[in-house]
């Protein structure tokens, strides 16, 4: 059965997994924890993890395995979890149809939010597909992204199946910030909202002494969390996870370990559905 985002939700998404396939290893030691915690905790989760990083800072950083033996791990890890769904990036559209084969959810980059063709020609697989919200872009923006996702959609007879994540905002050089309106105001507009945590947490091309790589502060992960969950308007969450985050190959200043994951999940969870029937009351606020 094909995965649907879905606004309101009755249990939360996750989307989780490392940043990168380093291997099929590192995706069978983070996947399983993760799958007993949805059974726990009640929660949907999208097993996720990238085949290319495109956007590294520096040319010698290590970029990826490719699609095609992402895809074939990916592979794997469904044979072992039936009816789990799992996602990767698209940096181009010639990436697409051999992605769809396999993939359950799309994800456009943030860099590449306003990229009109890659937002149509995902969309247009039928696939559900998740967009980053550029660091670059007002919430208020973010309509013409939902504009281009349902338009692609219902060309091709498909149901929109979207959802937007917002990943922090720029807020001068080598810093992010998370404007909690985004949240309402994106979440107005109809859209399925996820928010992702860790990459929230990033200090764009702040370490080494030329900015080689990305800092973060790995820190804050359970106060952005738990301030996102208070608003009320999230559908769901999305963080990446590594067996051993310092030692990994990309995002090792702001990925979780499993064990940091596991206590973060078991305090916004439960917050999750606290908040869930909160916001009914917002509507006497205007």
């Amino acid at each position: 059965m094909a995965f649907s985002f879905i606004r309101n939700p009755s249990r939360p998404t996750l989307i989780a997994g490392p940043c990168m396939a380093e291997s099929l290893e590192l995706l069978e030691a983070v996947v399983a924890p993760l799958y007993a915690l949805s059974q726990e905790l009640k929660f949907d989760l999208i097993f996720k993890a990238s085949f290319d990083k495109a956007n590294r800072t520096s040319i010698g950083s290590y970029r990826g395995p490719g699609l095609t033996q992402t895809l074939k791990w990916f592979e794997t890890i469904k044979s072992k979890y039936p009816g789990l769904p799992v996602l990767t990036d698209v940096h181009e559209t010639i990436q697409i149809p051999e992605a769809a084969e396999v993939i359950d959810v799309l994800q456009i980059p943030a860099f590449l939010c306003r990229q009109t063709d890659l937002l149509v020609a995902a969309a247009q697989t039928g696939r559900a597909v998740n967009v980053k919200k550029g660091q670059f872009l007002a919430p208020e923006n973010a309509q013409h992204i939902i504009s281009k996702m349902v338009a692609a959609s219902k060309e091709k007879g498909f149901q929109p199946n979207y959802a937007l994540t917002e990943r922090g905002v720029t807020f001068g050089y080598g810093n992010l910030i998370v404007d909690m309106r985004g949240f309402k105001i994106m979440s107005d507009m109809g859209a399925p909202m996820i928010f992702d945590i860790t990459h929230s947490l990033q200090l764009p091309a702040a370490g080494g002494s030329s900015g080689e790589i990305s800092g973060g502060l790995r820190n804050f992960a359970p106060v952005l969390a738990r301030s996102a969950t208070a608003t009320g308007y999230l559908d769901g969450y999305f963080l990446e996870v590594h067996t051993d985050p310092n030692k990994a190959k990309s995002d090792a200043a702001t990925q979780l370990s499993v064990e940091q994951a596991t206590v973060l999940l078991r305090q916004i969870i439960p917050l999750w559905y606290h908040m869930k029937a909160s916001t009914a009351q917002d509507g006497k606020f205007i």
